[in-house]
């Protein structure tokens, strides 16, 4: 009984033991204290033991060190020496030895009366008969001749994810994902190898959660099995203009075979801080620069407040995961429930999920014919601060800029209020005086038919319908800032959004395999339509209150002609053909083309609504060679080529015709009429934007497979990206035309290694680091009949007060760049001085702030990026560690732009505004807030984003519970910057990356304890 109850602690070590052991006793005696203490004293049996050797070597008869040589069913066992030799002591009841080694296929060897071993382990070719998800289909990854990885459950970042973008942050080398909000209302911003467009298309890559499109919130992140991310335009082209920016296709838990019923619980519980402060000036430096001299005495109102703490809260969230499986090769089913509370730092943040998934499989017809029938549907709600958002980033600016000796509350219960000053509102009076709330559901429903008439032969069709649904509605009551100053006397809001998507997919596929030929073929047609719409209506000016936004009739703006109304509606559909065919001889030779033929109901107008989109990769197994059968080095090397094109849409409708809109009023014979005036000019010669991009890629396994992993290069050239040109009116109808001029090109290296440092019988470490590239170019922006003026044209806002441009786009330069004035220094007084015209030092005063007298300060885009991702296991511990950094990139620091400077009193600013510049003097107060070099900063950063550490439960003593796992685990736990803003992550997409926004949602640092259960 002793020895029983001690073995499942064994991993703890002697120490632990033997407090145990001492423990057990004194509590025996305790509860047994009639028992005579000889009853202690009792001797335990010794047990027959018996000495096993044995030695182990590989196919080739190398002997094999480190091999894990393991008693079946115990913690019993041991390792092989550098000789392959090994030696271990079991007891005679033992009956099994385990052998296994990584890179390995395991072995179970009986004992019975051996007490010598001579074990041979074959390779392990899991890694290259994995199947990989690509395009209407899979492969074994063997065979893959594109760039396609695969990121399985048990790798992805191990926290409670914001959405299934999050658990790929930092595995996929080239696919940059980042979380630049704090907001829980938000999700990952991703982007794959590059910006690809010039007028704000979609730059996201598609998503497909089982074959139908969605987003990265469609399902629950613990309800997902797989992610497969299709990168290059050979991958992707099948799915023509859809995947122009790669394809991440989503595969969940599914029902398949034979199941006892089983039951997964898993639920986690995190609270946040925020990762990084503004350091804000407080009531006691206003009071010190009060007797300095710096400030007014006006300025001291008697208070000493915390804004910004009194607009947080702590912030607690829980996410509840529930999984029932069951039935059997006929009939299964997976039913999935999670319940999502995501609970933001600041008073009414929070974010509430509901999903609920069904799926269920039925195979009739002696196995020929497989009806599978999903279903899910999700309801998310969460309280709104503004019209139409969130969380109002113009609230947090405002607890940024309040002073901190201004009081919450005047005397009689009213809130304190400055309303002369400019922009400038109580934030706790903004959050209390409104009341919002946007409520969505989103209902997707499928079916997949899939029937073998003959063998190799499957005839599939794939059916969706998804409905999103939102309503939202928000208001501000007469003591909000909007009655007192803008006198509005209450304001309310309502809107709602209903989008329709359905999608059809019929395929044909025949594979077949003749002695070293393998080959299939694939054909295909889709259809796919969305329907929009949305209204929405506004009033102020209520007789009371207590309706909210719930009785929006009754305000008078509306009756007056004062307040907007409006709805919209827009339908869009895409037809696309296409067919693949894939041939693999003797495992060697590999190829892979596709096409599809698509037309866009967007280019309606144009005189050809179609495009093309063909591709083609080869691959050579150079390690199938027989001039490779005799080396020991490689046991996978493959290089790969490939080339796709791929294509995008316009996001506008109707943009190869004329169009007019309705507008102003005009009064005429005693009524006002409304003018339709002139909104578009024809562009029949319109077309899609295409992406043509080829990739050389090289695989490999060394070392057993103790090492893999694979190198990519890749060129892309984006033609005909549309752009607005200005034409003369007349002879047009309007001042502008959309037309396709743009060519830009991306081009990248990415390296991925997957490699095993340790493997031990009771300790793994698998690690895995990946490293990625990408320049960025605008190649033209002219063809035959459109030239510009110019060669470049600016792009980004700073905002109010400073109201400029921040980036520069320029005919043969890279995206991203910052342009604005070069500061070189600061006079004795405090003033800038600026890099003239010629070059030279200019003071302020004489420096005419003209456009051609800026520079290039920069790049808001990382020139690499490095990820480095880390599992450990120790007997029943393991240890996830994710780092990741991005390098050689700058950031515009907003919060320093408009938070250091000197000479606005009326609002709060950062300490650092006190601060001499460049070591020098202080800035003058004189001088006006503005975009210059000198806040412009490095962006480099080192994240140790996720620290995971678990424990499974071992032995458990009872039937009815399989397994439990407890966990605990940080996100975003620290980063190395030189940065002085929140955050070195932020928006990256678009035009004009690299500005860290003043309103930005503070990033949080996240702390979560979790429990997995399987009954």
């Amino acid at each position: 009984m002793i020895t029983n109850r001690l073995t499942p602690l064994a991993g703890f070590g002697r120490p632990l033991c033997a407090m145990l052991i001492a423990g057990s006793l004194f509590s025996h005696q305790v509860i047994a204290a009639k028992v005579p203490p000889a009853s202690l004293k009792m001797e335990l049996p010794m047990k027959a033991e018996k000495v096993l050797k044995g030695k182990v070597l590989d196919n080739n008869n190398t002997a094999l060190p480190g091999v894990s040589v393991v008693v079946k069913g115990t913690s019993s066992g041991t390792i092989t020496d550098p000789e392959g030799n090994f030696e271990l002591k079991v007891e005679d009841q033992a009956t099994t030895l385990v052998f296994s080694f990584i890179g390995y296929v395991s072995q179970e060897i009986a004992i019975g009366n051996q007490s010598n071993f001579n074990v041979v382990l074959a390779t392990d070719s899991k890694e290259l008969t994995e199947v990989v998800v690509v395009g209407y289909g899979s492969q074994r990854k063997a065979d893959v001749t594109s760039s396609v990885v695969r990121v399985t459950q048990e790798n992805f970042v191990k926290t409670p994810a914001v959405d299934a973008g999050q658990l790929l942050q930092g595995k996929v080398a080239g696919l940059t994902i980042s979380a630049p909000s704090g907001d829980p209302t938000q999700g990952s911003q991703i982007l794959l190898r590059g910006n690809t467009t010039l007028l704000g298309a979609n730059s996201n890559p598609l998503v497909l959660i089982d074959g139908v499109p969605g987003d990265l919130k469609t399902v629950a992140p613990e309800d997902i099995e797989s992610i497969d991310v299709l990168k290059d335009g050979s991958a992707a082209a099948i799915y023509g203009t859809r995947g122009t920016n790669g394809v991440i296709i989503v595969t969940t838990k599914r029902a398949s075979g034979n199941y006892n019923s089983t039951v997964e619980y898993n639920t986690s519980f995190s609270t946040q801080t925020v990762a990084r402060k503004l350091e804000l000036l407080t009531a006691a430096d206003y009071r010190e620069h009060i007797a300095q001299g710096i400030r007014e005495p006006s300025w001291d109102l008697g208070s000493d407040t915390d804004w910004m703490k009194e607009i947080s809260k702590k912030a607690l969230s829980q996410v509840h995961n529930l999984t029932f499986r069951g039935g059997s090769h006929r009939t299964n089913y997976l039913v999935n429930l999670n319940y999502r509370y995501l609970d933001g730092i600041f008073i009414k943040s929070e974010n509430k999920t509901f999903n609920g998934r069904a799926d269920v499989n039925h195979t009739m017809l002696n196995d020929k014919l497989n009806i599978n029938l999903g279903f899910i549907n999700s309801y998310n709600s969460y309280p709104t601060t503004g019209d139409g958002v969130s969380f109002n980033g113009y609230t947090y600016r405002q607890a940024i800029i309040q002073n901190p000796t201004a009081p919450l509350q005047n005397p009689d219960g009213t809130w304190f209020q400055q309303t002369g000053i400019f922009n400038y509102d109580n934030p706790v009076a903004r959050l209390r005086e409104s009341d919002g709330k946007n409520n969505s559901q989103n209902t997707r429903i499928t079916s997949n038919i899939s029937y073998n008439p003959i063998e190799d032969l499957k005839l599939s069709a794939l059916f969706s319908y998804n409905q999103y649904n939102q309503n939202r509605g928000y208001s501000e009551t007469k003591s909000h800032v909007s009655a007192l100053r803008d006198g509005r006397n209450g304001y309310a809001s309502i809107g709602s959004v209903r989008s329709v998507d359905k999608l059809m997919e019929l395929t044909a596929q025949y594979s077949k395999n003749l002695n070293r030929h393998k080959f299939s073929l694939l054909g295909g047609y889709s259809y796919q339509d969305n329907s929009f719409s949305d209204s929405f209506m506004q009033n102020w000016d209520f007789p009371t209150d207590k309706f909210s936004y719930n009785n929006i009739g009754i305000g008078d703006a509306l009756k007056t002609g004062l307040a907007p109304i409006g709805s919209s509606k827009r339908e869009t559909n895409l037809i696309g053909f296409f067919a693949r065919a894939t041939y693999n001889f003797d495992d060697r030779y590999l190829l892979l083309a596709s096409i599809r033929h698509e037309g866009a109901s967007q280019l309606y107008g144009a005189k050809n609504p179609w495009g093309t989109f063909p591709a083609v990769s080869l691959g050579w197994r150079i390690s199938n060679e027989a001039f490779m059968k005799g080396q020991t080095i490689f046991e996978d090397l493959k290089l790969r080529a490939g080339y796709g094109v791929t294509g995008t849409q316009p996001n506008n409708l109707f943009l190869g015709v004329a169009i007019l809109n309705y507008q102003k009023f005009f009064y005429s014979n005693g009524k006002w009429v409304q003018t339709l005036v002139p909104a578009q000019n024809p562009n029949p010669d319109l077309r899609w934007e295409e992406k043509h991009e080829s990739n050389i890629g090289l695989d490999f396994a060394i070392l057993k497979n103790r090492i893999n992993g694979s190198v990519d290069f890749y060129n892309r050239k984006i033609k005909g990206l549309l752009y607005d040109f200005q034409v003369p009116s007349p002879p047009n109808l309007y001042t502008s035309t959309r037309a396709n001029v743009g060519v830009m090109e991306n081009r990248g290296l990415e390296v991925l290694v997957n490699f095993v440092p340790v493997q031990t019988k009771n300790f793994t470490w698998n690690a895995s680091v990946n490293y990625s590239t990408n320049t960025n170019k605008l190649v033209s922006l002219s063809n035959d009949i459109y030239k510009t003026t110019n060669d470049f044209f600016t792009t980004g806002a700073t905002g109010d007060p400073v109201q400029t441009f921040t980036h520069i786009v320029r005919i043969g330069d890279q995206v991203g760049d910052f342009y604005g004035f070069k500061v070189l220094d600061i006079s004795e007084d405090g003033k800038w001085i600026y890099e003239g015209r010629d070059g030279q030092p200019q003071n302020y005063d004489e420096f005419q702030h003209a456009f051609e007298d800026k520079r290039v300060l920069g790049n808001g885009l990382p020139k690499f990026y490095l990820n480095f991702n880390n599992n450990l296991r120790y007997k029943n511990l393991d240890l996830g560690v994710t780092m990741r950094g991005a390098f050689k990139y700058q950031i515009l620091n907003y919060q320093r732009m408009f938070f250091e400077s000197t000479g606005l009193q009326q609002y709060n600013n950062l300490k650092s505004s006190y601060d001499k510049v460049f070591d020098k003097a202080v800035l003058s107060p004189t001088m006006p807030q503005e975009f210059n070099s000198y806040y412009i900063e490095d962006g480099d950063f080192w994240k140790i984003d996720n620290i995971t550490i678990g424990y499974n439960i071992p032995k458990l003593k009872t039937k009815h519970i399989k397994a439990i796992r407890v966990y605990g685990s940080t996100l975003n736990t620290f980063t190395f910057t030189k940065y002085k803003g929140v955050d070195p992550e932020v928006d990256r997409l678009g035009l004009s990356p690299g500005n860290d926004s003043r309103d930005k949602y503070p990033m949080t640092r996240t702390f979560t304890l979790g429990l997995n259960l399987s009954l």
